[in-house]
């Protein structure tokens, strides 16, 4: 399930990024995602090419990986971001849900720490 507002756009900065022509009020759901999951070896091959930036570490003690479909891999990060995500094991699903009301033609991020508003820095350059 994603939203029908939500379109993928070229950023000036982060490559692609998710965007929404309809507002969308805070605590909505903007999407539900399968995904797939990998082993830790496979994993590593993974780490050796471009994917490496749109997968998740995975299970309970991170030990796999899941590349997620639909939009979820496009979202960029923000430590102040508008949205969050929440992994389910058992469904293997992640689900994206608005922290805060987002305006129509408004870029749409997630924390890739997990929770909106973790501040640990991440592997990358971040703002």
């Amino acid at each position: 399930m994603i939203l029908p507002s939500l379109y993928i756009v070229e950023t000036k900065m982060m490559g692609h990024g998710v965007f929404t022509s309809e507002n969308i009020r805070k605590g909505a759901v903007v999407e539900r995602s399968p995904v797939i999951v990998m082993s830790a070896e496979e994993r590593k091959l993974l780490d050796q090419t471009l994917l490496h930036d749109y997968i998740f570490e995975w299970g309970e003690k991170k030990a796999l990986c899941c590349l997620a479909l639909g939009y979820v891999s496009i979202y960029n990060h923000s430590y102040r971001s508008n949205c969050e995500y929440e992994m389910d094991f058992k469904k293997l699903e992640i689900t994206v849900r608005a922290v805060q009301s987002i305006k129509a033609g408004e870029e749409l991020f997630i924390n890739y720490n997990g929770a909106w508003n973790n501040k640990k820095p991440v592997w990358f350059e971040a703002k």
